[in-house]
């Protein structure tokens, strides 16, 4: 695995849609990527289809080993998560990619938690001061997420939310490096925007990954 001290080591905790295609887009970007489940064996053998900038650990020691943990789970596992490895978790950048969705019964979904309330907002007041939260790479859907990565002749954008500045050079590195264009919407009050049903998310307003100039727009169109 690449050890560059000037990579962001991160972390893809759960192999999902989600996480897979986020770890897989990092490693086409050429950023190494450390991959964790609570099932290691599954863990290793996706470690070995995506090469060998992907190392596969044990959840502990790849928190341990990362600077921005990623836990691609479900929202109401993630409230799990973060109690369970709160000490791990200290000075960590976390990334939370979740939304609060749930199937209807019709083919469609419905929001599990109240309409004007949004995960990253429950989850952020949930971590200790020590730790960075950041709401990214929620906006697109897996097919979206893993179809537009990349796109020539200009980039897709995802949008990201995050109280403390300076975790936004962190994020955004990842952000390009796994084939997007970052964009900064503001504070993690802001995040409920760009989840699902939001006017910054692809199964909300927006209905496609957009570009930087499409995304801007957006933005500044249904700001509050």
């Amino acid at each position: 695995m690449n050890t560059n001290n000037s990579t962001t080591k991160v972390a893809v905790i759960g192999l999902g849609n989600i996480g897979k295609t986020i770890a897989a887009n990092l490693i086409k970007g050429g950023h190494p990527v450390i991959v964790s489940s609570r099932e290691i064996e599954k863990a290793k053998g996706f470690a070995g289809e995506l090469g060998e900038l992907a190392d596969a650990e044990e959840i502990s020691a790849a928190i341990h080993h990362a600077d921005v943990v990623i836990p691609a789970i479900y929202f109401d596992k993630i409230k799990e998560f973060l109690k369970q490895y709160a000490e791990e978790l200290k000075g960590k950048i976390i990334v939370d990619v979740s939304n609060p969705i749930a199937p209807d019964g019709n083919g469609g979904f419905k929001k599990i938690i109240d309409k004007d309330t949004s995960a990253g907002q429950i989850l952020s007041s949930l971590i200790p001061k020590e730790v960075h939260f950041i709401k990214a790479f929620g906006t697109l859907g897996a097919a979206s997420l893993s179809g537009s990565a990349f796109s020539e002749p200009e980039r897709k954008v995802l949008f990201y939310a995050s109280d403390s500045i300076n975790s936004n050079k962190a994020i955004e590195e990842l952000i390009i490096d796994s084939g997007f264009e970052p964009l900064h919407i503001g504070s993690i009050s802001q995040s409920i925007r760009i989840e699902v049903f939001g006017d910054l998310h692809e199964f909300g307003r927006l209905g496609k990954p957009i570009s930087i100039k499409e995304a801007k727009n957006a933005l500044n169109q249904h700001k509050e």
